[in-house]
């Protein structure tokens, strides 16, 4: 729920979801999975292994438990990568686009 002090513009659906994070460098193709933690308009909360540097481009992809809906497949940059714990980092993208 936003609150006063909250500075989202939209609001946040909990997803505990797996997602494919692909790094968008040709050198390197490499692939990330993920668990999205929750998902908005404008971005997600997605928990990773490893640190992502802030303002890495990425494409995420949801899969939809239903066939009827179709896939979450979205360009997006990194804005914030915390580390929660040893091995788990979580990682704040914001939507640049949707595909």
């Amino acid at each position: 729920m936003l609150t006063k002090g909250d500075n989202r513009h939209y609001f946040r659906m909990m997803v505990n979801a797996d997602v494919k994070l692909m790094i968008n460098d040709p050198e390197t193709g490499r692939v990330i999975d993920g668990i999205c933690r929750d998902l908005s308009a404008s971005g997600m909360s997605i928990e990773v292994d490893e640190p992502l540097e802030m303002g890495t481009l990425i494409r995420v992809r949801l899969d939809s438990a239903n066939a009827s809906i179709p896939p979450l497949d979205a360009s997006a940059k990194v804005m914030r990568c915390s580390q929660e714990s040893e091995d788990i980092y979580q990682l704040g993208l914001a939507f640049m686009e949707l595909n």
